[in-house]
């Protein structure tokens, strides 16, 4: 995969060559030097929208059930109410 980048300016002088580049891979649009924008290609927008999972789903993954995973037990200590 090429991640190919272009300035506001050069997409909008060649806008083909954008969308030929988004072919092989990510085009990220700088806007003042900086990353503002991502163009992709209809197949890999659709492979990471199909992506998006629920959190019962996340937590039913193969896999998960051989992580060793035993949180600390947290101690909390309230003060005592002054009710006089």
């Amino acid at each position: 995969m090429t991640v190919t980048t272009f300035t506001s300016r050069q997409l909008n002088q060649d806008l083909a060559r954008a969308k030929r580049a988004a072919k092989s891979g990510p085009v990220i649009i700088t806007d003042r030097g900086r990353p503002a924008h991502v163009l992709l290609s209809i197949e890999d927008y659709r492979r990471l929208a199909g992506k998006c999972r629920n959190l019962a789903e996340s937590l039913s993954m193969a896999g998960l059930a051989d992580i060793d995973f035993e949180p600390a037990r947290l101690r909390i200590q309230s003060p005592r109410a002054d009710l006089s």
